[in-house]
């Protein structure tokens, strides 16, 4: 079965398009040049649309590491 649904992969190419013409804007306002963050809106405005699309990835939890060894002294 497939994980996106052909609305999805809609928004993604016109996101893609508005990225190469100039006129793509994040959040904030400012010019996304970032082909991961195009894809990215494309998919959330596709969400916002109710096309099908999986819910985002959460963070994963990381472990502490060891700081030991990028501060050793001279």
């Amino acid at each position: 079965m497939a994980k996106y649904g052909k609305g999805a992969s809609k928004s993604v190419k016109s996101t893609m398009r508005r990225r190469k013409r100039g006129s793509l804007r994040s959040g904030s306002g400012r010019k996304v040049t970032s082909r991961k963050q195009a894809i990215a809106i494309g998919l959330s405005e596709a969400r916002k649309k109710g096309a099908k699309v999986p819910s985002k990835r959460r963070g994963r939890k990381r472990t502490a590491t060891k700081r030991s060894s990028s501060r050793r002294s001279a």
